[in-house]
């Protein structure tokens, strides 16, 4: 079945027909894991690096922001029967679409502190796809863990 997750959303998918998708991931970014021996999969799209900046916002709407968002998407896959050990990960996003002048540099931002939670956890990244000016879309299938990646003019790819 497939599981759209949307902006600022996360979702577990435990069934091997289930397929988690997000779409437009510009300066956002989507996490992928993705447990072999569990079955289990999880997508997250957060928008922001640090909930500091709305800590209101961030209680109501914790996948927003990379700090609240990724911990909790690993606390939930782990009910589920996932282990950080065994664990494929996958990281897409963090374009600079929409502010070409570097402002903001959010998609930056992003890649960074997914980096540095990781460095910190000791997770290691599978695979990534990040930068650039282009929008993603990335799906997992569940029951194979097929990632598929779709890059806005250059067609799918397989990660």
């Amino acid at each position: 079945m497939k599981v759209i997750i949307g902006i600022s959303d996360m979702r577990i998918g435990t069934k091997a027909d289930d397929v988690l998708i997000t779409y437009s991931l510009g300066s956002c970014i989507g996490v992928v894991l993705w447990d072999p021996d569990a079955k289990v999969g999880a997508l997250l799209h957060y928008m922001l690096p640090d909930s500091g900046i709305d800590a209101s916002r961030a209680a109501t709407k914790p996948f927003m922001f990379a700090d609240k968002g990724v911990p909790r998407m690993f606390k939930e896959i782990y009910k589920h029967g996932a282990k950080k050990s065994r664990m494929k990960v996958y990281v897409v996003g963090g374009s600079q679409v929409m502010d070409e002048a570097g402002m903001f540099n959010i998609g930056k931002r992003n890649q960074m502190i997914i980096r540095k939670m990781f460095m910190k956890n000791n997770v290691m990244i599978t695979r990534e796809d990040v930068g650039g000016n282009v929008n993603r879309t990335i799906s997992l299938e569940v029951g194979t863990g097929l990632v598929r990646m779709k890059v806005s003019g250059k067609g799918e790819v397989i990660l």
